[in-house]
């Protein structure tokens, strides 16, 4: 019989702890000076490379404002670099600086790291089931955003 309460109990857990881990990982690193927010905006950036602050904000599911004062942190701070589109001048262009990089690959290998953790020692079609029932909640949360 599932337990869903337990289920329930677990997604919350990790999902708190993650949150908990990255932001200690940052206080504790040399990018102590960017926040968890911060941090998925620039992870939202390294995965599209060049992107707008639309696309952005659509990522993350915030307001386009939310997400310009976050890039404007992140500018000053030398993480990210803004570019006026060649084609239109009213689109400003978004992508990591090198600093930003260097970020972006080092949060990328602690979620590696947790993901390959995650499925030690399962066999193939346990992981396959799992990935299958990630896929299912991924898809319900992005029915209901």
């Amino acid at each position: 019989m599932v337990d869903y309460t337990k289920i329930n109990k677990y997604l919350t857990h990790i999902f708190n702890n993650v949150l908990i881990i990255e932001e200690a990982t940052l206080r504790t690193s040399r990018f102590s000076d960017v926040s968890i927010k911060e941090m998925h905006t620039i992870d939202s950036i390294g995965e599209a490379k060049m992107t707008t602050p639309s696309e952005i904000a659509k990522d993350l599911m915030l307001t386009v404002g939310t997400v310009t004062v976050s890039l404007n942190r992140l500018e000053k701070k030398g993480y990210i670099k803004r570019y006026r589109s060649e084609h239109d001048r009213r689109v400003v262009n978004v992508s990591l600086s090198s600093r930003g990089r260097l970020l972006y690959r080092l949060h990328r290998k602690f979620h590696r790291e947790m993901v390959k953790r995650f499925v030690a020692d399962l066999p193939d079609d346990s992981v396959k089931i799992l990935q299958t029932g990630l896929e299912n909640l991924h898809t319900f949360l992005e029915e209901i955003k």
